[in-house]
């Protein structure tokens, strides 16, 4: 019986490491944006609205970098949300939910690299990667045209 689990088990767990294997770190996938992960985009009591500062925040996200460029990102996130909305708190909360909560070293879409496969962390963009993020923009912002905004 155990020479039959082993005979079995290899082949599974060698399928499985081939399977973790199968995903392409040079890749890029196409941009997208939620809006503001997981936090609302604007206030239900008041005209207060820091969506594009969302939006501003997942291209950075999306495209990933250092962990310098990460917390560049952000700060520009909570400096956008404090300029346009005066609230010190809702800023500073949303920056500590970025920091905690968009690390790349967890699996989740909105991590830092979302764009990239889960194994690339923090890695500085090679030129040819800047150009390949600036042409999926340049893609990104033509074909949503009109399209409704993640921020409508």
């Amino acid at each position: 019986m155990q020479i039959r689990l082993h005979q079995y088990l290899l082949p599974l767990v060698v399928m499985l490491l081939l399977a973790g294997c199968n995903s392409t770190p040079g890749t890029l996938k196409d941009f997208t944006s939620d809006g503001c992960s997981l936090f609302p985009e604007r206030s239900l009591i008041t005209n207060k609205d820091w969506c594009d500062c969302c939006l501003e925040h997942d291209i950075a996200y999306w495209q990933g970098g250092t962990e310098a460029q990460r917390l560049k990102a952000d700060r520009s996130l909570r400096d956008c949300v404090l300029t346009t909305t005066g609230d010190s708190v809702l800023a500073d909360s949303m920056y500590q939910g970025v920091r905690f909560g968009g690390s790349p070293w967890f699996y989740n879409w909105y991590r830092w690299g979302y764009g990239w496969g889960y194994e690339r962390k923090y890695h500085a963009l090679t030129l040819e990667e800047q150009r390949l993020v600036s042409d999926k923009l340049v893609k990104y912002f033509k074909e949503s045209a009109n399209k409704p905004s993640p921020c409508d």
